[in-house]
C-alpha cells in the first residue's frame, strides 16, 4: 500500500504525535482527528490535516461520514484512565463503532493500538484500577478480530519516553511484557500499515534487538 489515505483517531495523543510525521514523510495523505480545538495548530505542524471531532459523541453513521474517502483507519485514541465510565465509552464503545463505521465507509485497513496484555480473559480482579481499561480493550480487540476488516492489533508493552531504537521483540520471538518507547511504537504502526504480513495478526511487542521491518515480516510473525 503506497500513498495511503489514512485517518488517525486520537491524533493529538503522545504516540500519534510521533506517528503523524512518519506517515507524512512516507508519502501518505494523513488526517488526524482529535477532540480539543486548541490542539489544531500543533497537529497541523506534523503535516497532517487536523480535524476536530469527539468520537465519544459520534454514532456509526457520523463516524462513517468522517471516514469517507479513507483507505485506512488507525485507532490511537483512549480515555486516559481514571474514569471508568469514559474508559468504557471511548476504549470500548467508540472503538467498536469506529470499526462498523470503517466497514460502512469502505476503509478496509484498520490498525488498533492496544497493549501487550489485552485479551478477554485478562485475569485482573474487578477491584483493580486497571480493570475497566483491560475489559474495554479486550472487548474492542475481540470485536475487531471478528470483523471482515483487514485488521491488525498492535500490543506494545509499558510505554516510555526513551528515544527510538528502531528495534523490537515480538511475543512470537519470545518477548514477555516489558517496556518499549513511544517512538518505536509509532514506527511499528507506520510500518505495519503497509506490511501485508501484519493483516489479521495480533502483534505483541516490547523493546528488543530485531529491526522493526524484520520483526514484522512473515517469518517472524508465523
Amino acid at each position: 500500500m503506497d500513498n495511503v489515505r489514512v485517518l488517525v483517531v486520537g491524533g493529538h495523543g503522545k504516540v500519534a504525535r510521533l506517528l503523524l510525521p512518519l506517515l507524512v514523510r512516507a508519502g501518505h495523505q494523513v488526517t488526524a482527528v482529535f477532540r480539543d480545538p486548541a490542539h489544531g495548530a500543533e497537529v497541523a505542524e506534523t503535516g497532517a490535516t487536523p480535524v476536530v471531532a469527539d468520537v465519544e459523541q459520534l454514532d456509526v453513521e457520523a463516524m462513517a461520514t468522517l471516514f469517507a474517502g479513507q483507505d485506512a483507519i488507525i485507532w490511537s485514541a483512549g480515555a486516559g484512565g481514571g474514569n471508568p465510565r469514559r474508559t468504557y465509552a471511548v476504549d470500548r464503545d467508540a472503538a467498536i463503532r469506529s470499526m462498523d463505521a470503517a466497514l460502512r465507509a469502505g476503509a478496509r485497513r484498520y490498525l488498533m493500538v492496544s497493549y501487550f496484555g489485552s485479551q478477554i480473559d485478562h485475569g485482573l480482579s474487578a477491584e483493580s484500577d486497571f480493570f475497566p481499561y483491560a475489559e474495554a480493550k479486550g472487548a474492542a480487540d475481540a470485536y475487531l478480530a471478528s470483523t471482515t476488516l483487514d485488521w491488525t492489533i498492535l500490543g506494545p508493552s509499558r510505554l516510555t519516553l526513551e528515544p527510538p531504537t528502531g528495534r523490537i521483540e515480538t511475543a512470537n520471538q519470545g518477548a514477555t511484557a516489558g517496556s518499549v518507547s513511544r517512538a518505536d511504537v509509532a514506527a511499528v504502526v507506520a510500518h505495519a500499515l503497509v506490511e501485508p504480513a501484519t493483516i489479521h495478526r495480533v502483534i505483541r511487542f516490547n523493546a528488543g534487538a530485531t529491526a522493526i521491518l524484520d520483526a514484522l515480516s512473515e517469518d517472524d510473525l508465523a
